[in-house]
């Protein structure tokens, strides 16, 4: 993959809430050449049940799931959930599928704020609902944010704003969040709970396509001077939202992209775009 911008990049394919079990599972699936290497995890936000055989790429074909082991019925559903390699070259590692039952548990351990949690409750009875990013993804977005100290920040694709309140909550006040959105309709809930939440003087909304505003950006000078940036907008063109991110976000800085393994149709050689969330890191 040939990028324009300044500085390298390594890609990580990593789960949500999830980030610290599954990363001692994570399968190294594809190397590229330098300065990229990607990793493959499991997206807490893609729900399913394993089934007797699971492929993860055409090149990954002895996987076998190991239910049925245990009589006890409980052990079952849990076991259910645990995908094994038969080939010795992946060191017969273990990978946990993500079942409603474990989703549950997830939930269930995730730190959401009052605020947020109305904004989720509202955005479930719209149209497109599940272009929402789950709890457990908004909390991994919002310790990232934390993790490196960010003050200035951009998020490509807003919907009705669970994610960038996320990310505004957890910005000093001092710190600055360009929301990037084209629908206007969606936008106006975002702003109503910014306001709510008391974060409107930190998140600077761009009603317009996210090219142009970046592109705008750059052209005001204000490259690598943004800290941590978050996409999931259109999908086709991530491409191009990566290297405008690389040239405005500053060596050390993070960019993660939703999405990018869609439900596993990544494997499938015909659908090279993705679901899951994607950390890169700018070196």
């Amino acid at each position: 993959m040939k990028m324009r911008g300044r500085g390298s990049v390594h890609f990580a394919f990593l789960c949500s809430a999830m980030t610290m079990a599954i990363a001692r599972h994570l399968l190294l699936l594809h190397r590229f050449s330098k300065p990229i290497s990607m990793l493959l995890g499991l997206n807490s936000s893609f729900v399913s049940s394993c089934t007797s055989k699971v492929q993860f790429s055409p090149s990954i074909s002895n996987i076998r799931s190991i239910a049925g082991v245990s009589t006890n019925r409980r052990d079952r559903s849990v076991r259910a959930s645990v995908v094994s390699m038969k080939d010795e070259k992946y060191g017969k590692k273990e990978v946990v599928c993500v079942t409603p039952q474990i989703y549950d548990y997830i939930l269930a351990n995730v730190r959401e704020p009052e605020i947020l949690k109305n904004l989720r409750e509202e955005t479930a009875n719209m149209r497109g609902s599940q272009m929402q990013v789950s709890p457990d993804q908004a909390q991994l977005l919002a310790m990232l944010v934390q993790i490196i100290g960010a003050q200035q920040c951009i998020e490509v694709g807003v919907f009705t704003g669970y994610s960038s309140l996320a990310i505004a909550l957890a910005l000093p006040e001092s710190g600055r969040l360009i929301a990037c959105e084209r629908d206007g309709q969606s936008l106006e809930i975002a702003k109503k709970y910014y306001k709510q939440a008391g974060v409107s003087h930190k998140v600077d909304v761009r009603h317009a396509l996210a090219i142009d505003t970046l592109n705008a950006l750059i052209l005001h000078g204000e490259a690598d001077s943004y800290d941590f940036a978050f996409v999931d907008a259109e999908k086709k063109i991530y491409q191009e939202y990566l290297e405008l991110l690389l040239q405005l976000v500053r060596v050390g800085g993070i960019i993660v992209f939703d999405n990018v393994l869609w439900h596993g149709k990544v494997a499938d050689p015909l659908v090279p775009i993705g679901d899951g969330m994607t950390i890169c890191h700018k070196k």
